[in-house]
């Protein structure tokens, strides 16, 4: 028998043999083994002058096979410890030989039954004074003092040392669990609740039964489509829309169908699972645990190099999912395509950081996209920066994945009908009352949901109160108007949903140090005032003629070029920018989000007064007329300061700081046109100079002088164009309408359209 540089330690255990042999195939062709600090390696293949094992029984508590350190320190400390051990194992030990203690090593069980062929005796034992020749048929019994390599003979060991120990008290050496501790790492760095099943998602929302069977149709159709060039999928939407009812009920599909690889749900209210570093271990967690080999191989991966959860995410996944798979291709024969592949991440965007999701969506085109896996990847999220910018043209993913656009692509108008449908006949069995809703009822609440499947779901679950009345909560939800004190809050579930929305985007925003002194959500409010929603207007107060484009807002505001994609950077799960060329270039996803934002009860501090907003607009209109060099921009403000100055807040200050400066004068210089709204600011007048008629009279009597100049000049303007307009029509002067009767010119249809 030849040891070699390696040592061998023997264990025995007959109830555990044939499980040991059926893990480990080289049990079964008598190769002996070696623990040592560094692992277990294989020993030298028995050999040497026709000696051969008949039965060596052994049990080891771990398989992995490693090779012997070249470390020699190392080599020699395990060497010492085992030859303590085999020592302790010969009965026949020498007087004076010093015993061996380490308190890493445990099980200590004899070799026996180790048989040979006879041979002529041309092999010497070097730790005994004759040959070894016992007899070569010894029963299969544990022996209370076994010998040495009891019944074999006629063969030596070389680089052999030999200590007699008594008493060795010893622990199993960690790394002979290596496999197990691989594993038990992996697990501790996971994120059990990000799982699907996960008991912290026990209430996850899913879509209801008959509704999204277009898009779960699409989805599915695609994650089945194994032959298809684009491996990655990625669904965005606005908030509420759906997105992770859908990821939940794909999963679960899929889990169903057994082809579910694995599923991580962000969330940004669970501190196990709002970043990144816990995707890449629960992934691997998920996807080792459908194959035995593969998860040997993690484990093993990881017990070699622990700290591979410090690395970056792209090592990560190297080293936990594409090697290991590869290997096992390569060097075992693995089909791919037999493992399950679907793997999906929802939301995204509540991983904290955008340079981290970033880092994510990077890793995984790739890692896991540019190898010759079996994943179809379908991530959903928000159309927040990192992905709305990845899928952009130009965006890293732009080319590679497949896009969907849920609030653009879906209407789910009709899955809301029949959601809300089923649930108040539901209800209406509970109550037994089948007529306290209507199908106009259902369709009020439909056409406020904007498209957004969060709004009616929110409108049930406040409705079906089990205490409560869902004929009372139903009018209360349809007749609700705002007023002071008021205790029901039907849409609180939205209103946090908006929060923490604005909260985040006005955190982000006011972290730049080039917007300090901005007002992020006075900002907001004022380019919400230059759009509209579906019809409806930010308040009750309709701008009319105020539609400027993206840059002249940009402008008329005082900001740079940019801007306004800056400052809804954070917020396009509610508001969409569409062509900034054109006046209505600002897109809201959510009605329900415009009725938040106008009443103070549900906005709360996150609520900006029209008459702030407007006293804002007024103090830009001011300045662009003292200090623009441009004229049209001059006319714009010109033309729009009535419209805000009426409906702001007091601004006296700002009102005689421009008086002073000489602002009138310049704004008479320009056309008379442009100052028609003036002639409004005879009824307003009074209650915009109330406050400076005490304290500032003289500033009082200019203003007075100008608008009853601008008036005059603004009847004149308009006779003229009566004129005009006859001669080229041929109206007759005798006609009823005369220009000089100033009795139409206060029924001015623009002048009624602004309610001035």
């Amino acid at each position: 028998m030849v040891f070699g540089s390696t040592l061998g330690l023997m264990y025995e255990d007959h109830s555990q043999i044939r499980s040991a042999k059926a893990v480990h195939p080289d049990l079964a062709h008598g190769r002996l083994y070696v623990v040592t600090a560094q692992g277990l390696g294989a020993v030298d293949e028995i050999c040497g002058d026709g000696v051969t094992p008949r039965a060596i029984h052994l049990f080891l508590s771990a398989l992995i096979v490693k090779p012997m350190s070249d470390d020699q320190t190392s080599n020699t400390r395990s060497k010492s410890r085992l030859l303590g051990l085999l020592t302790h194992l010969n009965p026949r030990r020498r007087r004076g030989d010093k015993a061996v203690h380490d308190d890493r090593i445990e099980l200590m069980l004899p070799l026996q039954n180790l048989h040979r062929t006879r041979s002529p005796p041309s092999l010497h034992a070097p730790f005994e004074d004759r040959y070894i020749d016992l007899p070569p048929e010894t029963p299969d019994i544990v022996r209370a003092n076994p010998s040495f390599f009891e019944g074999a003979h006629h063969f030596r060991v070389e680089n052999f040392q030999f200590f007699n120990a008594n008493h060795v008290t010893v622990t199993p050496l960690p790394n002979v669990v290596e496999s197990l501790d691989g594993w038990r790492l992996l697990v501790e760095k996971i994120a059990p609740n990000a799982l699907h099943d996960s008991d912290a998602r026990y209430d996850a929302p899913k879509c209801d039964e008959d509704t999204r069977f277009e898009v779960i149709g699409d989805l599915m159709d695609w994650i089945g489509d194994r032959d298809s060039a684009q491996r990655l999928l990625c669904m965005t939407g606005a908030a509420g829309s759906g997105k992770s009812a859908l990821q939940q009920t794909i999963t679960e599909l899929c889990a169903n169908l057994g082809i579910l690889g694995s599923a991580f749900f962000f969330s940004s209210a669970d501190p196990t699972r709002n970043s990144v570093s816990t995707v890449v271990p629960t992934i691997a967690f998920q996807v080792g645990s459908h194959n035995p080999d593969l998860k040997q191989l993690i484990s093993a991966i990881v017990a070699e190099n622990p700290v591979i959860f410090e690395r970056s995410l792209r090592t990560q996944m190297d080293s936990l999912l594409v090697r290991p798979m590869k290997h096992l291709q390569e060097r075992a024969g693995l089909d791919l395509a037999t493992l399950p592949h679907a793997i999906l991440i929802d939301s995204l965007d509540e991983c904290k950081g955008e340079d981290r999701q970033t880092e994510l969506l990077t890793a995984i085109r790739e890692s896991l996209l540019t190898n010759d896996l079996p994943f179809r990847i379908f991530i959903a999220s928000r159309p927040e920066w990192a992905i709305r910018t990845a899928l952009e043209p130009g965006g890293h993913l732009y080319a590679i994945a497949y896009h969907i656009q849920l609030s653009d692509q879906y209407d789910a108008s009709e899955d809301m009908r029949r959601y809300l449908r089923r649930k108040f006949q539901d209800l209406s069995l509970r109550t037994r009352n089948p007529h306290w809703f209507t199908e106009s009822d259902i369709e009020t609440l439909v056409q406020a949901a904007s498209g957004q499947f969060i709004y009616v779901a929110t409108v049930y679950r406040y409705i079906s109160e089990r205490r409560a009345s869902p004929a009372e909560r139903m009018k209360i939800v349809l007749t609700r108007t705002p007023h002071e004190g008021q205790i029901a809050r039907p849409f609180e579930a939205l209103d946090k949903l908006y929060t923490d929305t604005l909260l985040a985007a006005k955190h982000a925003y006011d972290a730049v140090d080039t917007h300090f002194g901005r007002d992020f959500l006075l900002l907001f409010a004022c380019h919400l005032v230059n759009t509209s929603f579906s019809g409806f207007p930010y308040s009750p107060i309709t701008f009319g003629g105020f539609e400027l484009s993206d840059s002249r807002l940009t402008e008329y505001l005082f900001l740079e070029a940019g801007s306004t994609e800056i400052l809804f950077s954070d917020l396009h799960s509610l508001v969409k920018l569409g062509n900034t060329a054109s006046p209505q270039y600002l897109d809201i996803y959510h009605k329900s989000f415009i009725d938040f934002l106008e009443e103070e009860s549900r906005a709360k501090d996150l609520f900006v007064p029209l008459g702030r907003v407007c006293a804002h607009m007024t103090r830009c209109c001011l300045l662009h007329i003292l200090q623009s060099p441009d004229s049209n921009l001059l006319e714009e403000a010109t033309h729009h300061l009535p419209v805000f100055w009426t409906k702001a807040s007091p601004m006296d200050d700002d009102i005689v700081d421009f008086t002073q400066k000489g602002g009138w004068h310049k704004l008479d210089s320009v056309h008379a046109e442009n100052k028609a709204y003036y002639w409004s600011l005879l009824n307003e007048f009074d209650s915009l100079t109330r406050g400076l008629k005490d304290r500032n009279p003289e500033i009082v009597g200019v203003m007075s002088m100008f608008f009853n100049k601008w008036i005059l000049e603004h009847k004149e303007f308009r006779r003229q164009k009566t004129l005009e307009e006859r001669l080229i029509y041929g109206i007759d002067s005798d006609s009823d309408s005369n220009p000089n009767n100033d009795s139409d010119w206060d029924t001015d249809s623009r002048f009624q359209w602004f309610g001035l």
